[in-house]
């Protein structure tokens, strides 16, 4: 792949976020975030409510300070249980996907080259190892969306692995806060306590399997390393 490919998709993914960024605004998206305000200016836009939550789900996983639990209580609110689950799911997945590949386009090939062996970056890195990180990840909502799907765009997993894991991942709580229409926050030290774990889980496990490549735990998360 060119760089004059890559520049050219990267120019053409900011301009297409600015373009929804410029959209909502102008349709007066609301400064703020609560889930009430969002969904009285959906149910507000009429017939384009739906397309106006899903673009605002693809700019909150984009861009990253937006917090996508509330769009999705929102989504409950103005569309109801069923409707706002598949365009919140819809939303997030188009965003975490445009995120994904973003960051391949921009440093993939520069991490492939210098960790070649590595189980998460090398070219023939653990997809199991992947999928199940990335899974992990979506199911805890302390993490942030944005910040999997790009970091997950610079491993070697595959884009549908990434997608599947992502699908299956966010679909319990985005149908927890879509039924309750309304966040809540897990307990500070609980969320605390559950990311430094899974972070220093993720952060030996690749010296584990370098030092231990014969392991019951190593065979499983290689036995399927291809794309």
């Amino acid at each position: 792949m060119g760089w004059q490919f890559r520049l050219g998709a990267i120019l053409l993914i900011v301009a297409t976020l600015a373009g929804i960024w410029w959209l909502l605004d102008g349709m007066g998206m609301p400064t703020s975030l609560s889930p009430r305000a969002i969904a009285e200016w959906l149910n507000g836009q009429g017939m384009e409510g739906p397309l106006l939550l899903v673009l605002l789900m693809i700019l909150a996983v984009v861009v990253g300070p937006i917090p996508t639990l509330p769009i999705s209580a929102a989504a409950g609110l103005a569309f109801g249980v069923g409707s706002g689950v598949m365009l919140s799911i819809t939303g997030a997945t188009l965003g975490a996907l445009i995120a994904f590949f973003l960051a391949r386009l921009i440093g993939r090939e520069a991490l492939r080259s210098r960790l070649p062996d590595n189980p998460l970056f090398g070219s023939r890195g653990s997809q199991r190892l992947l999928f199940c990180t990335v899974l992990i990840t979506r199911l805890v909502p302390i993490f942030s969306f944005a910040l999997i799907s790009y970091a997950a765009g610079l491993t070697a997993i595959s884009a549908w692995r990434f997608a599947l894991a992502s699908l299956i991942g966010m679909l319990p709580m985005t149908v927890v806060f879509t039924n309750l229409g309304h966040s809540f926050e897990l307990h500070p030290w609980l969320s605390t306590t559950l990311g430094g774990a899974i972070l220093l889980v993720m952060a030996l496990l690749p010296g584990y399997l370098k030092y231990r490549p014969h392991s019951r735990l190593a065979r499983w998360l290689h036995l399927d390393s291809r794309d």
